[in-house]
């Protein structure tokens, strides 16, 4: 078995940001520099490292902070504050600033300015401004408001604009989202599962809600809620297949639940949703890795709250998703289920 250095020297080698052997940093003789595991520079002599537990005690035996990693933070918490400032900005613009307009605020040449902010939130300004102009929209729709006069009111040029990528702007037209579903049916379907009751939702396009661990009453009020004015229709015998795969999903799962799905969410959240999807059945991802996996290695939290907005657990597993150190962290249908979850799809990987 391989000692503690042993297993630092092989997470550096594999520029590792979260080894499973722990947090460490690593310091370079030869330059009087300490990094993270992940530092871009180039990889030193293993006679040439020595490995610290954190930054106070490297530099205490006179090693510097490197500049290309920032094993301290203090540069990326200087560029997360100028990034907040933007976005700040944005959403208190009623036209979106120009990418000019931005980079000058922040301080940064535009260039730089753009890889920063799709760094540290996921997406571009123009993207970032386009879902704050949806979420006016949703607002005022949800208010009442005419759907020409929530347009206008959002920063919509014209109609067109909105109607012609639905999907895009809110997952739904605007005057569905005005309706708040009405004009919809959403069927559900009940059954009992080794993990309490469960309830299936689904639209036309595919499945739109799995929840389970709650009585149903209380899963009945999560898919009201999210379409208030749909018909909820009872369809047992339409959904009974969709049901039935769930069910023995729960029993004993042996391969990544398929099922036709109608995802509503933002641009984000659905590249998150798709990254979920791609964990091979029987793994975890921290929410680091998932960040690195959708491009955004900075947008951690943002990556957390996309995956606490998935309607369909199971189908779009946001249960293999742990913190950086293996902890289970929080689940929508609680931990101890999200635990028994993983040890089935573990046992169904190696069987």
């Amino acid at each position: 078995m391989l000692d503690q250095d042993a297993l630092r020297w092989e997470a550096l080698l594999a520029r590792d940001p979260t080894p499973d052997c722990g947090a460490f940093l690593y310091a370079v003789t030869t330059q009087g520099v300490y990094c993270r595991t992940g530092c871009p520079s180039r990889q030193p002599l293993r006679q040439n490292v020595r490995f610290y537990a954190d930054a106070p005690a490297a530099e205490a035996e006179g090693f510097r902070a490197c500049k290309r990693c920032d094993p301290k933070g203090e540069r990326a918490a200087i560029h997360a504050a100028a990034i907040r400032a933007a976005c700040d900005l944005i959403e208190a613009s009623e036209a979106a600033p120009s990418l000019a307009t931005l980079a000058a605020h922040a301080g940064y040449a535009r260039h730089h300015f753009l890889r920063l902010f799709k760094e540290i939130t996921g997406v571009t300004p123009h993207s970032y401004a386009a879902s704050v102009r949806a979420r006016r929209l949703q607002a005022s729709l949800a208010a009442g408001d005419r759907v020409a006069e929530a347009v206008a009111g959002a920063g919509y040029g014209s109609e067109s604009r909105v109607y012609g990528a639905p999907g895009r702007v809110l997952g739904m037209t605007p005057g569905a989202a005005r309706r708040g579903g009405e004009g919809e049916t959403i069927r559900i379907a009940t059954a009992t599962s080794v993990l309490g009751p469960l309830m299936v939702g689904a639209t036309e396009s595919g499945v739109c809600f799995i929840g389970f661990a709650e009585d149903f009453d209380a899963l009945e009020g999560d898919v009201r809620q999210r379409f208030p004015k749909a018909r909820i229709e009872p369809a047992p015998e339409a959904l009974a297949e969709t049901v039935r795969q769930v069910v023995e999903f729960l029993d004993e799962p042996k391969a990544a639940l398929a099922l036709p799905l109608d995802l509503r969410g933002t641009a984000f959240q659905r590249r998150v949703w798709e990254a979920l999807q791609a964990i091979p059945f029987g793994e975890t991802r921290t929410y680091g890795q998932m960040a690195i996996a959708i491009g955004a290695p900075r947008a951690i939290r943002a990556v957390a709250r996309a995956c606490a907005q998935n309607h369909v657990s199971l189908a779009v597993p946001c249960h293999r998703v742990v913190g950086a150190d293996g902890d289970l962290t929080g689940y929508r249908w609680g931990v101890p289920r999200k635990r028994a979850l993983l040890a089935k799809e573990r046992a169904g990987a190696k069987g």
